[in-house]
């Protein structure tokens, strides 16, 4: 039997993922991250050398509940979060803490690159806009803040590169994670000379980027005896999460589509073609299958929304059930619709399709006749209408929508299953594994090991649909309710506008 092993550097923490070669998860572990440092309002930090402790915890502890020798260990698969910026020294030292995915101190930079470069233009060279979350704006601020720790940087890695170079000693990333940087040309699958030119960034300050299945290189003895593997061991590029997570879900064929909703709701939609959007509204980044790209709607407070509920107004009981099951269960009483209750769910901004950081939530149409179960009807809709959107701007893009399966917490809930359903209008399908990007990274690892030929074939063979939800009575009721919250946006902007 060949078994797999997948990496995953979350922000939370790092997990170790063990998977034969049918696809069955034989063995996990997660090692949690110190919490992030927020020095300013807004700033997000982590130490990359806690990530490598957490790496190291967690590899031997899936090894061990596996019951494996670490010579059944075939290949390695790579995942982690995206954007965040590590920088080393010369002597491959980390010089400050990373800068995470969801920093956003460096508004400055991306005004100053949109001024300079032009909109259209940055579309045209990386398929995306500036954002303050890519990398390369927090470059740009550590140069311009912190111009001593910037004259010792001579490499620049993404979190899961860093424990990367920990196992191999290579300066490696793979093109889905490196599309996220706002320096790599995401239609040509490399880095962008235009963008290095006009920032003044070394082209040796990058890694080289591979496709996703692609071997890397191989542990050295440091590294395996690190984490209580072999020397020698495959190690291939993998992916950035929402890539590696797509491809453990089967979303790797254009037309096919994942809906997945955590704390924040991503819309992933695999094409076979750079598909852009001239306003920037989602981001299209190439897939971590060689040839594939992706186009990725984001919505930032997702599960954040009920999770806000939950902390601010309770669970509904103390029963020892769990909190989210009572909340929908109350939902469950209420029509579709929620009595005209909706919910816009700004708790942090929005990215798609307003790519507006001051963006505020709200709870509309409220009546003293109204519950809690409406209100948390209207937060469950609220947020699949904010999914919805991007489903939206994947029509006017052309991008085919064949099949949708859902992952995250929305998909473990029947009412949102059924509520995603009808907001969208087609059938939603969950799968067996609901691993995320550690499982994807695992199967990642199989084709580069040559367990399976292609990412096509490995996902044909071992992901597997285990329930379908068509729309119901319910979709005509939430077709129209989507309408009116498309109008909710601009309202509360002007409302915004009003209070200045």
């Amino acid at each position: 039997m060949t078994y797999l092993l997948g990496i995953d550097v979350g922000t939370g923490g790092t997990r170790a993922l063990i998977l034969d070669e049918s696809g069955t998860v034989i063995s996990s572990a997660t090692s949690e991250h110190a919490p992030f440092a927020s020095p300013q309002t807004g700033w997000a930090e982590q130490d990359p050398d806690d990530w490598w402790r957490a790496c190291r915890q967690a590899v031997p502890r899936a090894l061990l509940e596996a019951g494996l020798e670490a010579s059944a260990i075939t290949a390695i698969g790579l995942s982690g979060q995206m954007h965040g910026a590590t920088l080393l020294d010369a002597d491959g030292r980390v010089v400050r803490p990373a800068l995470l995915w969801c920093d956003q101190r460096t508004q400055a930079e991306c005004d100053n690159l949109t001024e300079r470069i032009g909109a259209a233009r940055l579309i045209e060279w990386t398929s995306n806009p500036a954002l303050t979350g890519f990398t390369l704006p927090k470059l740009l601020w550590v140069r311009r803040t912190e111009p001593e720790a910037w004259a010792r940087v001579r490499h620049v890695l993404l979190p899961k590169d860093y424990i990367r170079y920990r196992l191999t000693g290579r300066l490696a990333t793979d093109v889905a994670d490196a599309s996220g940087t706002l320096l790599f040309d995401v239609a040509r699958r490399q880095w962008s000379r235009d963008m290095l030119g006009a920032t003044g960034l070394e082209a040796s300050l990058l890694p080289e980027a591979f496709e996703g299945p692609q071997v890397t290189g191989s542990l050295t003895a440091d590294g395996a005896a690190a984490v209580g593997l072999l020397a020698g061991t495959p190690v291939v590029a993998g992916g950035g999460d929402q890539a590696a997570g797509a491809v453990g879900m089967g979303i790797v064929q254009a037309g096919a589509v994942c809906a997945t909703i955590g704390t924040s709701g991503v819309v992933f939609a695999a094409t076979d073609r750079p598909a852009l959007d001239p306003r920037g509204r989602v981001h299209t980044f190439c897939h971590a299958v060689p040839g594939r790209w992706h186009v990725m709607g984001v919505t930032q407070a997702a599960g954040l929304s009920l999770r806000w509920f939950r902390d601010r107004f309770g669970s509904g009981g103390s029963d020892g059930r769990d909190p989210y099951e009572r909340l929908t269960d109350e939902a469950l009483a209420i029509p579709p619709g929620a009595d005209g209750v909706l919910w816009a769910p700004y708790l942090m901004g929005e990215r798609t399709p307003h790519l507006d950081a001051e963006a505020r939530a709200a709870l509309v149409g409220l009546a003293a006749s109204h519950t809690r179960g409406h209100v948390i009807r209207a937060i469950l809709e609220g947020v699949a209408f904010s999914l919805q959107d991007s489903f939206t701007i994947l029509r006017e893009m052309q991008v085919p929508v064949e099949g949708i399966r859902l992952g995250g917490g929305g998909a473990r809930s029947a009412l949102w299953r059924q509520i995603q359903a009808d907001v969208y209008g087609q059938p939603v399908q969950t799968v067996a594994a609901e691993e995320g990007a550690a499982y994807g990274a695992g199967l990642l690892a199989g084709v580069g090991a040559g367990v399976w030929p292609d990412v096509d074939t490995a996902c044909d063979r071992v992901v597997r649909v285990t329930s379908e939800v068509v729309p119901g009575d319910g979709h005509p009721i939430l077709a129209r309710q989507y309408r009116a919250y498309q109008a909710l946006y601009p309202a509360l902007r002007q409302i915004r506008e009003a209070l200045r």
